[in-house]
C-alpha cells in the first residue's frame, strides 16, 4: 500500500464553499441520522420498562446489539458504492429507512416489531448516515480533516441531547408512539438538509466492466500491519464505548435514581461529548490523530475505573461520570475516521473506512 499517494494536495480544497457546505449538510444529516444512536439508552430503558417489561435484559439487549451491529457491519456495502456513486442516493436510502422506523416504532407492541424495527430497519438506516457524511468531508479537507469530521460528528451530540428531551416531554402527554412520530419529523426535516447539501469531490468512477468486485469487501487491506492493528485497536474500543451509552439509563434507575433524572443521564453524555468530538479533532491536526487517540482513551479509562466503579449510584458521581465519559469517547467517533484515513487513498477511503466497521461490528 502506497502512504505517499493518500491524497492529492492540489485536487483538495481544503474547505472552499461547497466544502463547509458539505460540513454544514453533514452536521445536520448527522444531528438527525445519528440521534437515535446516541440517545439508545433512552429506547433501552423505555422499552424495558414499558412495552417489553415481561422480557428479560437479556432479550433486550439482542435488540439494540443487533441495531449496533448492523450500524457498522452494513457499511461494507456502503462503503465501496459510494466511491463509485457519490453519496446522494446513500443519503436518501438512509432518509428513508429512518423515517420509517420512527413511524413504525409507534406502532410496535411484540418482541419481534421492535426487532425488526428498531433492530434491522433502525440500524440499517442509521449506517447510512454514520458513512456517508463522513466519507464525503474526506474529500474537502485534509490538513484539517480532523477538525471538520468532529465538528460534523458533533452534530450528533446535538440529537443525542434534544431526542431525549423531546421524547422525555412528550411521551407522557401525547404517548410514545406520537412522540416517536414527532423525532421522525425532526430527523426527516434535518436528513434531507443533509441530502441536499452532502456531496463528494472526487467524481464518481466510471467502470469500464461493472464486476461485484467492486462492491465487495476488500479483507485483503489488512495485510497492512498499521491498518490491521488499527482495525483490532478500533474493535476494543468500540466494544466498551457502547456499554455506558446504553446502560447508563438503566444504571440509574437500578440505582434508586429517578426515571426523569436517570433518563438525563444520556443528556449529559451527550453534552460532554459535543466538545469531545471536536476539540480533539482540532488538537489531532497539530499533535497527531493517533496520539490524541490513545490520550482519550485513557481518559474514558480514568473515568470508568476512577469515577463510575467507586460511584456506586451516587447521584453527583453518575453525572460526572456521564459528563467525563460523554468527553472522553467523544473523540472515538469522529477521530477513528481520519486516523484511518491516514492510511490509505482519498478514493478508496469509503471501502478502507467500511471494512474496518465491518470488522468492529462484531465488537
Amino acid at each position: 500500500m502506497h502512504h505517499e499517494s493518500q491524497i492529492n494536495p492540489t485536487t483538495c480544497p481544503e474547505g472552499g464553499l461547497t466544502g463547509y457546505l458539505v460540513v454544514g449538510g453533514s452536521f445536520s444529516a448527522i444531528m438527525g441520522g445519528l440521534g437515535l444512536m446516541n440517545s439508545i439508552g433512552i429506547y433501552q430503558a423505555w422499552i424495558s420498562t414499558h412495552q417489553l417489561s415481561a422480557h428479560s435484559a437479556g432479550q433486550i439487549g439482542w435488540i439494540f446489539g443487533i441495531y449496533n451491529f448492523l450500524v457498522f457491519f452494513c457499511g461494507i456495502q456502503i462503503g465501496p458504492i459510494f466511491d463509485i456513486k457519490g453519496p446522494r442516493l446513500l443519503m436518501w436510502l438512509g432518509t428513508s429507512l429512518l423515517v420509517l422506523t420512527f413511524i413504525l416504532m409507534g406502532f410496535c407492541e411484540e418482541y419481534w416489531h421492535f426487532f425488526v424495527v428498531i433492530g434491522i430497519l433502525g440500524g440499517m438506516g442509521t449506517s447510512f448516515i454514520f458513512i456517508v457524511p463522513v466519507a464525503s468531508i474526506g474529500h474537502f479537507f485534509f490538513k484539517r480533516r480532523g477538525a471538520a469530521t468532529g465538528l460534523a460528528l458533533a452534530g450528533g451530540s446535538i440529537g443525542g441531547v434534544v431526542f431525549p428531551l423531546v421524547l422525555l416531554n412528550l411521551a407522557p402527554r401525547i404517548g410514545f408512539a406520537w412522540a416517536s412520530r414527532v423525532i421522525g419529523l425532526i430527523t426527516l426535516v434535518l436528513l434531507v438538509i443533509g441530502c441536499l447539501l452532502v456531496r463528494a469531490n472526487a467524481p464518481p468512477k466510471v467502470l469500464s466492466s461493472p464486476s461485484l468486485k467492486v462492491f465487495l469487501p476488500d479483507l485483503t487491506i489488512l495485510k497492512d500491519s498499521v491498518l490491521a492493528l488499527t482495525t483490532l485497536g478500533v474493535f476494543f474500543i468500540e466494544w466498551g464505548f457502547f456499554i455506558p451509552l446504553e446502560y447508563i439509563v438503566s444504571y440509574s434507575i437500578a440505582s434508586g435514581m429517578s426515571p426523569r433524572l436517570s433518563y438525563l443521564m444520556v443528556v449529559f453524555l451527550n453534552a460532554g461529548s459535543f466538545p469531545g468530538r471536536w476539540l480533539p479533532g482540532i488538537i489531532a491536526d497539530r499533535i497527531g490523530r493517533f496520539n490524541t487517540l490513545i490520550l482519550t482513551n485513557i481518559l474514558c479509562l480514568v473515568s470508568v475505573l476512577g469515577i463510575w466503579m467507586p460511584a456506586d449510584g451516587n447521584v453527583v458521581a453518575t453525572v460526572i461520570f456521564s459528563t467525563v465519559f460523554g468527553f472522553a469517547s467523544g473523540s472515538n467517533i469522529s477521530l477513528v475516521p481520519v486516523c484511518v484515513g491516514e492510511l490509505c487513498p482519498v478514493e478508496n477511503y469509503g471501502r478502507y473506512y467500511t471494512t474496518v466497521y465491518t470488522i468492529v461490528s462484531f465488537g
